[in-house]
C-alpha cells in the first residue's frame, strides 16, 4: 500500500489577506487551507466579503477548507454565560460557513483550568463537549478538541479519555504534540499513542520553552517530529497534517516549516522502499 500525508496550512500563519495566503501556499505547492483569522477578525466573526472570497476560493478549486478554528470553549468553566453563547451563537453560526465551504471539521478546545478548580468540573466540561458535538453533528460536521497547556484537554491522555467519555462520533482530537509539551507525558511517542485512536486532525508547529512561551521553526525544537510523522504515515490515521508555525517572520518561517516537513516525509518514503 502507498502510504502518504498532505500538507496544510493554517492561512494566517501565512498572511490575513486571504490573497496573499493563497498565493504563497499556491507557490510551494499547498492547496489545503485552516481557516482561523482573516483581515476583519476571527470566524465566524468576519466581513460578509471574505467570506464571499472564500466560497469563490472554495467554487473555483483554488483551494481546499480543512477546518474552521472559531476559538471555542477557551474560556474557563466559570464563564457560563460566554460558553453557552458559543453553544447557541458561535459555533451555530460556524456550522453555517463550515456547511457553505464543504468544510467538514471545526476546531475547539477543552476549557482553561482555574487556581483550585474543583476534579468535578470535568463532568461539566464533558456535558458541554456533548451538546456541542450533538448539535454540530446534526449537521454533519465534526469538532476537533484542540489540547492546549492549561486545559482540560491538555496532555494526550487527558484529551482522549475527555473524548471517551464524551462518547460522540462527532467528536475527536486535533493532536498538537507541541501544545503537549511540558505536561506530565513526552508528547511523542506517549502522548501521541495516549490519543492517536482519537486523532482526526494534527497541527505542526515546534518549542523548546513551552507552546505559550515561543515557537521555533520544526526540527529545532523539543518535539520529534520526524518520528512523530513517520509514525502518522505508518498508522495513516490522517490524510493530511496542518503547519501553525506561532514564529516569526511568519511567511518564511511557515515556508521553512513546509520545505523541513518535505524533507521528512521523502526520508520516510525512502525508508519504507528500503525495508519493502
Amino acid at each position: 500500500m502507498n502510504k502518504s500525508i498532505d500538507l496544510g496550512v493554517v492561512s494566517d500563519e501565512i498572511s490575513v489577506d486571504l490573497d496573499v495566503a493563497l498565493n504563497h501556499a499556491s507557490t510551494w505547492g499547498i492547496s489545503l487551507l485552516e481557516i482561523r483569522c482573516l483581515k476583519s477578525g476571527r470566524i465566524p466573526d468576519v466581513e460578509p466579503s471574505e467570506l464571499k472570497r472564500l466560497h469563490s476560493i472554495v467554487k473555483n478549486k483554488d483551494a481546499v477548507i480543512t477546518a474552521l478554528s472559531p476559538g471555542i470553549f477557551k474560556h474557563p468553566l466559570s464563564l457560563k454565560a460566554e460558553l453557552e453563547n458559543e453553544i447557541l451563537n458561535t459555533l451555530p453560526r460556524t456550522i453555517d460557513i463550515a456547511q457553505e465551504l464543504c468544510c467538514p471539521l471545526i476546531i475547539v478546545f477543552g476549557f482553561k483550568r482555574e487556581s483550585g478548580e474543583s476534579p468535578e468540573n470535568r463532568k461539566r466540561a464533558i456535558d458541554l463537549l456533548r451538546r456541542a458535538s450533538e448539535i454540530s453533528s446534526k449537521n454533519d460536521v465534526k469538532l476537533a478538541i484542540e489540547n492546549e497547556p492549561g486545559f482540560w484537554c491538555d496532555s494526550g491522555a487527558n484529551t482522549a479519555q475527555i473524548i471517551q467519555d464524551v462518547n460522540s462520533p462527532g467528536i475527536g482530537a486535533n493532536w498538537d504534540p507541541c501544545n503537549g509539551y511540558g505536561t506530565e507525558e513526552n508528547p511523542y511517542p506517549d502522548g501521541y499513542e495516549n490519543i492517536k485512536h482519537t486523532i482526526i486532525n494534527v497541527h505542526v508547529k515546534d518549542t523548546k520553552k513551552g507552546s505559550l512561551i515561543e515557537c521555533v521553526p520544526v526540527g529545532e525544537g523539543a518535539i520529534d517530529w520526524k518520528g512523530q510523522m513517520r509514525a502518522l504515515v505508518n498508522d495513516q490515521i490522517v490524510s493530511h497534517v496542518t503547519v501553525e508555525t506561532h514564529c516569526l517572520p511568519l511567511i518564511e518561517q511557515t515556508h521553512k516549516n513546509i520545505q523541513t516537513l518535505w524533507t521528512y516525509l521523502k526520508d520516510i518514503s525512502q525508508e519504507e522502499e528500503i525495508r519493502s
